[in-house]
């Protein structure tokens, strides 16, 4: 016999395995893999019967998932074919008519042929085992396996650190495998995708990719939740301040007329027909206005700020008059001298008053305080019929 056929014989050997008929159990949203001990609530008859013919008989159980949790009879159909083979190690009947046993899972197995009675569920199974070697390749997915795990662990806090400790001393691949994604938060289908590949390297690199993915979102979940904490933190401490302000104006003896006077801008802030811009800036210098005390001089810097805005002709408009005549009496009667300025604003009032098309036109009024910048436009104004405005210094007037 050459050496080849002898290799391939002996190959042939360790992969098969005998069928065993056993019990089974159908688990809801769990998935035991091998070298894992968990707990389970049985409550179901046939389920029970299982436990009891398993303790009986002293044999092992077939542990399979349901495809949907919500099936309450599950047939051949409703289970997934892979499953893990397990031991009771401890069972406790409650007094609800329950069980509570504790399973240590062994060796994957595939589902033969099934068999349902009245009583319990049976099948037909064999072991499936891998084949795989190890090789250089394997202890490099080995290494990266743990490191990513690692980073995963320091991100999910529901898993102790102390679980680190025994993940780094496995060092069968297939075993650590199956140690590692019994504590990640995958879905059903994802842990049962895993448990169906009997390939190691192949299990390997989706358990990679798996975990790689389950750290993103752990990370997106981190900085969201230090975004929202930092949101309260400026909420909670702004709420603080203001209510330190509220009780150190009380303590100075200041009324609630202050209070009032706030709430009288804020509804001629809402009713003013501003543009956008204009209301955000008021609503920003009235928040200021706040969290200042009525006495200091920077809040009478603000208040006048903000009057200054109410007082402006939002949304008010009037017939311009075309009149140079007027207009060229009332910068006489206003002003004394300014010759060249005064005979620029006729040249501009005579070119607008000939063209309809002269929109968004600026007149821009440059100098030193006191050279009458202020009383022009009012000039300009008052000879046009626009709406005069009673703020102090404009200096510019759009016509």
């Amino acid at each position: 016999m050459s050496k080849e056929s002898s290799k391939e014989s002996h190959k042939e050997k360790k992969s098969s395995s005998h069928k065993i008929t056993v019990p089974l159990l159908p688990l809801r949203d769990v998935i035991v893999f091998p070298h894992m001990v968990v707990p389970l609530f049985v409550g179901r008859e046939k389920s029970i019967n299982a436990l009891e013919e398993c303790v009986n008989k002293k044999c092992e159980l077939f542990l399979v998932a349901q495809r949907q949790a919500t099936t309450v009879n599950p047939g051949e159909k409703d289970i997934f074919e892979v499953g893990t083979l397990g031991t009771i190690l401890q069972i406790l009947r409650l007094p609800d008519n329950t069980v509570k046993v504790l399973i240590e899972g062994k060796r994957r197995a595939r589902i033969l042929k099934y068999h349902e009675t009245d009583r319990l569920i049976e099948a037909d199974v064999e072991e499936v085992v891998d084949t795989s070697v190890q090789n250089v390749e394997m202890e490099a997915m080995l290494r990266s396996i743990k490191a990513t795990f690692e980073n995963y662990v320091k991100l999910n806090k529901r898993i102790p650190p102390e679980m680190l400790m025994t993940v780094n001393a496995i060092d069968d691949a297939s075993r650590l495998a199956d140690v590692i994604v019994a504590h990640l938060n995958l879905k059903l289908e994802d842990k049962q995708g895993i448990l169906e590949i009997i390939e190691t390297p192949k299990r390997l690199d989706k358990l990679l990719q798996l975990m790689q993915g389950e750290i993103e979102i752990l990370q997106v979940e981190r900085r969201i939740r230090t975004r929202v904490k930092k949101q309260m933190e400026r909420s909670q401490k702004e709420y603080y301040l203001n209510e330190q302000m509220q009780a150190i104006q009380k303590e100075l003896g200041e009324k609630d007329e202050f209070k009032a006077e706030l709430a009288a801008i804020e509804k001629q802030v809402r009713s003013k027909a501003m543009s956008k811009e204009a209301k955000e800036k008021a609503t920003r210098e009235l928040k200021k206005l706040r969290m200042m005390s009525p006495m200091s001089a920077e809040a009478t810097v603000v208040r006048n700020y903000i009057d200054w805005i109410i007082s402006l002709p939002w949304g008010e408009y009037s017939k311009d008059r075309n009149n140079l005549e007027l207009a060229e009496e009332v910068l006489n009667e206003d002003h004394y001298g300014l010759e060249e300025v005064k005979e620029r604003i006729l040249e501009y009032l005579a070119v607008r008053s000939l063209t309809d098309n002269a929109k968004g036109q600026i007149l821009c009024f440059a100098g030193p305080p006191g050279v009458g910048k202020t009383s022009l436009a009012r000039s300009i104004a008052r000879s046009t019929s626009i709406v005069k405005s009673t703020c102090p210094g404009v200096s510019m007037i759009l016509i």
